[in-house]
């Protein structure tokens, strides 16, 4: 007999091999019809694999984000069987499942697929699902394993099986398909009930340049079709909210391939929104104690060999730029935490000045692959939010939490309701990967989950996650049409502090080293703004929006009030234009409406008379007349209520 250890702490008794169908199965049919995987220990496995020692369990259902990556995962294999059946020869790479669904990289050979295709391959998928077939877990030697791919001439999963040491190796066989793979899957095929294919992408295999571009084939299946009903809705929602195409109507930045992939340009309506988040910010951040600085876009490349950056991002950076004197070389800033460190350098420190806080907006440039760009979430050129902030040992819990409520301000400011926590710490299996003492990592990691908890925060420990140089705390937040992002992130860093060799002279006049808090709130202005638009659809908030009113003369003879409305409003801060165009008032409304412009301000012969505006609020119609200052007055009070 072993001892299993339920959710909420209870033991119960079974004979050993017990799988975790059969303990759902004990705990009630209904939970055994639902559940599609079981975490045993630490790791999630099949419901059908034995258990074979005392465990604690989890089982998982669709609910739960581990039960869709599961259904996720054996649909990519199931898609993966309809391909090979339909279209014989076609080699696989890698099948993952992902946030939403699942993506399998596909060697077609001669053969053309388009999403054309989608149709008869879905189809395929629904037949043999409809076949319950097993997924059956093999674990099998590594000689058998390359004799198996051999035969099949699949030059990708060979390579992937050189990489694996013997005995780690397992196969899933589900109908007629084999696939080398760690699972976990389902017990079979038949909780697939809906599926949609959705899309087609290049990918290299490996994400190497250099090697032959693969067919990426995305999709995402249900376990009930009304479920891929609502999510095709919420697709079409998503595309409505894009920010590539509200950004153009919103005539907020651009991209030219003259200037570069990757390297956005804000225009003038954009720039000023940029700048509202930057001040906003930079209040949030004088209240705190931080200092504003300015570092070069470049650094000599030693820079960042002392700092670690070359070795572990070196090839995601741009190359290395030489000057005249031999030898000599410099690098575009991949971080602005260097450059930082080199400022707490310039002059030596007390105790008694720490912490020291120092903050910048600075622009930083990384080398993302052309095939991995995206609007402004995926780009080569952004600015980070970026602070770091220098302390004693003592002071590193009350600084982190210090930085929490700031992210929480941003938050709550910008109508981020939904959010969890995520730390990262290290993968307790492979702590080559990071640099710095075992003592230091355990004191940075024990700090964060303090503050976390002191926080009365909702938060998740993610093992392997951790930045190289130490652990972090990330907000994950849902938007307003349930899409989770990762936005502000603070990372604690005992590593650059050494790298550096920073130090402050301590009350028993020794030499200390500070400990250092990597901050970003917004995590970079380009991937905020992009998210704060889908956020929004456009529709951003009175104090963020670049054009607060707009006044609309019902015919050129009130041009001149307009005007006269417009300056007055200004000098109270409000931002609002004239649409002096010869179109008709319903037109204008209409037009305002599309741009997302809170208030409309009609003017005509009884408003020029009584020095009045009619007020017109979009989602809400007529408001009536106010004076000019009442109504800059109402715009001053609700900023003052959003912003604080």
């Amino acid at each position: 007999m072993i001892n299993i250890t339920l959710p909420d702490s209870s033991v119960r008794q079974y004979n050993e091999g017990v799988t975790g169908l059969e303990i759902a199965r004990s705990i009630s049919e209904g939970l055994a019809r639902n559940v599609l995987a079981i975490k045993v220990n630490d790791m999630v496995w099949d419901l059908t694999r034995p258990i074979t020692t005392d465990a604690a369990i989890r089982l998982f259902t669709w609910d739960d984000e581990e039960g869709k990556a599961t259904m996720w995962h054996s649909s990519a294999h199931l898609m993966a069987e309809a391909i090979e059946q339909l279209y014989p020869g076609t080699k696989f790479g890698i099948g993952p499942d992902i946030e939403n669904g699942f993506y399998y990289d596909i060697d077609f050979g001669d053969q053309q697929i388009s999403s054309d295709d989608f149709k008869k391959i879905e189809d395929k998928m629904l037949q043999l699902a409809r076949e319950k077939q097993s997924y059956v877990r093999r674990e099998v030697p590594k000689s058998e394993a390359i004799d198996h791919f051999t035969k099949k001439g699949d030059e990708y999963k060979l390579e992937l099986i050189n990489d694996l040491q013997d005995g780690t190796i397992s196969f899933y066989e589900s109908g007629s398909f084999t696939d080398l793979c760690r699972g976990p899957h389902l017990p079979d095929t038949s909780p697939i009930k809906a599926v949609k294919l959705l899309a087609t992408a290049g990918a290299y295999w490996r994400g190497d340049e250099k090697r032959k571009m693969l067919t990426r084939i995305y999709g995402i299946t249900f376990p009930k079709a009304s479920q891929l009903t609502d999510y095709l809705t919420l697709l079409e929602e998503a595309k409505k909210r894009d920010h590539r195409k509200l950004g153009r109507e919103l005539e907020l930045f651009t991209f030219s391939q003259k200037v570069g992939q990757g390297l956005p340009i804000w225009l003038p309506k954009g720039t000023a929104l940029r700048e509202r988040l930057e001040n906003f910010l930079k209040a949030v951040q004088k209240k705190g104690g931080y200092q504003q600085v300015i570092t070069p876009h470049i650094g000599n490349i030693d820079l960042y060999r002392t700092s670690g950056h070359l070795a572990k991002y070196g090839k995601d950076s741009f190359q290395p730029i030489s000057t005249p004197v031999e030898g000599e070389q410099y690098m575009l800033k991949p971080m602005n935490c260097p450059h930082h460190c080199e400022i707490y350098n310039h002059k030596p420190h007390s105790y008694k000045e720490l912490p020291i806080r120092l903050a910048e907006f600075g622009t930083v440039y990384r080398y993302e692959q052309s095939g991995e760009l995206h609007g402004l979430t995926r780009v080569r050129s952004f600015t980070q939010d970026d602070a770091h902030i220098f302390c004693r040992p003592d002071q590193l819990k009350e600084e982190f939490i210090a930085v929490i409520d700031i992210v929480l301000h941003i938050f709550k400011t910008l109508d981020f309701k939904d959010f969890i926590t995520q730390i990262s710490i290290r993968d307790p299996k492979n702590r080559e990967k990071y640099i710095g003492s075992e003592e230091n990592w355990e004191k940075a990691e024990s700090a964060i989950i303090e503050a976390v908890q002191e926080k009365g925060l909702k938060a998740i420990i993610e093992e392997g996650e951790a930045a190289f140089y130490g652990p972090k705390l990330d907000f994950m937040v849902r938007d307003a049409i349930g899409r989770k992002w990762q936005l502000g992130t603070i990372q604690v860093d005992y590593n650059l502090p050494e790298r550096f060799e920073l130090e402050y002279i301590g009350s028993d006049n020794q030499k200390h080293r500070p400990v250092m808090i990597h901050r970003a709130p917004f995590g970079s202005m380009e991937r905020f703004v992009a998210v704060l638009l889908e956020h929004t659809a456009g529709k951003f908030p009175l104090w963020l929006t670049p054009t607060q009113a707009t006044i609309l003369p019902i015919s050129e003879k009130y041009l001149d009030y307009a005007y006269e409305v417009r300056n007055q409003l200004e000098s109270m801060d409000v931002r609002a234009i004239v649409d002096d165009r010869n179109e008709k008032t319903g037109k204008k409304i209409r037009d305002a409406e599309l741009q997302r412009i809170p208030y409309m301000l009609i003017v005509g012969e009884k408003e020029e008379a009584e020095k009045l505006v009619s007020v017109r609020k979009q989602g809400e119609g007529d408001l009536g007349t106010q004076s000019i200052t009442e109504f800059g007055k109402r715009i001053e009070e609700e900023v003052k209520n959003m912003v604080g």
